[in-house]
């Protein structure tokens, strides 16, 4: 059995879900079925509390953008996820001032841009539906005779 199938009902073998459906009993049912069966109910059910606290839980983000970028040889991926930090360990390194400042100046920045592009897209649409409609907003001028 590969670590990429489970037995299920004897000898028959299904795929995995894919990780983000993962629950702790498919990780359960991933066992030998020799050794599953093996296990008491109290041994069972403790190993499915310390899978499912194993298991990373998604946290509500406030902005998930992903995307793909074509050029012309490469293909990349961006990600952008702002959030609250649910982590339980705080990182294994302490993080300078310099990096600090360059995250908020980088956070900032992509903020103002964001602020331009949507400002900028508003008043094209706005301009676009007031010429279709024909509205003149500044008669005499800009060579309108």
């Amino acid at each position: 059995m590969t670590p990429e199938t489970v037995a299920v009902d004897g000898d028959e073998r299904q795929p995995l879900k894919p990780y983000v459906e993962r629950t702790p009993q498919d990780y359960l049912d991933a066992m030998e079925p020799d050794l599953r069966t093996q296990l008491s109910d109290a041994q069972r059910q403790e190993m499915l509390r310390l899978l499912d606290l194993a298991i990373p839980k998604p946290a509500p983000k406030i902005v998930d953008l992903r995307f793909a970028v074509d050029l012309l040889l490469e293909r990349f991926h961006v990600v952008v996820v702002v959030g609250k930090d649910r982590r339980r360990r705080p990182r294994a390194h302490r993080v300078s001032r310099l990096t600090r400042a360059a995250n908020w100046l980088v956070g900032i920045g992509l903020l103002l841009g964001l602020n331009l592009l949507l400002s900028v897209a508003l008043f094209l649409v706005a301009y676009l539906i007031k010429s279709a409609l024909g509205i003149d907003l500044l008669p005499g001028h800009f060579g309108s005779r």
